[in-house]
């Protein structure tokens, strides 16, 4: 499984890296998990430059694909060329985004008319895209998930482990990384938020 996580200049460390660390708690042979950048590296809103692991492109044939958020995104889906990098098909992959990362796929049209999540700055954003905003962590639609506030990302992150893998591997991710003396309530909780998004269609 390839999964992307998108993360442009000036973004947001928590949504990328965290979705990063928990995402790479699955070890299993052909499990690889990508920073998909726009350029060789990208500077984060507090001045962390990281190196791309894969270039925006390579998102394309992912088997699922995280949009993380930034203080850019705006730019970001106002330059058409990097728009068009974009090409997704929620019908056979994965899509999730976070925080104002959910403008991005808003802007591509690939929410559907659903309501979504994000972070109270972006929400005025997507709703002038025409998406109702959720007061909730998280929310999915088939293939499509949204979450709002940077420490959600542990949630979009188990949602992707739990549909590619299944739940107890999506629950073993988020024990490894849970404060110790919280982690079965930890657990409990995140799966909970999950739970009713992960039922047979």
């Amino acid at each position: 499984m390839r999964i992307a996580i998108l993360t442009f200049e000036g973004f947001n460390e928590l949504d990328s890296l965290i979705a990063l660390g928990v995402l790479n708690r699955v070890k299993k042979p052909g499990w690889q998990v990508c920073l998909a950048c726009p350029a060789p590296r990208v500077r984060s809103m507090n001045g962390v430059v990281v190196e791309a692991q894969a270039p925006l492109s390579w998102a394309r044939t992912a088997d699922a694909v995280l949009v993380g958020s930034g203080m850019q995104t705006r730019e970001v889906v106002n330059d058409a060329s990097l728009m068009a990098q974009m090409d997704f098909d929620p019908a056979r992959q994965l899509l999730g985004a976070q925080c104002s990362g959910t403008l991005v796929l808003a802007r591509l049209g690939l929410l559907g008319g659903v309501p979504a999540c994000t972070d109270l700055t972006t929400r005025p954003w997507v709703q002038e895209a025409g998406v109702t905003v959720l007061n909730q962590p998280l929310v999915a639609h088939g293939n499509i998930a949204t979450a709002g506030g940077c420490l959600a990302a542990p949630y979009l992150a188990a949602w992707v482990i739990a549909r590619l893998e299944g739940v107890e591997a999506a629950e073993s991710a988020l024990h490894y990384v849970a404060p110790v003396g919280e982690k079965e309530a930890y657990v409990a909780r995140a799966m909970g938020h999950l739970e009713k998004y992960l039922a047979p269609a």
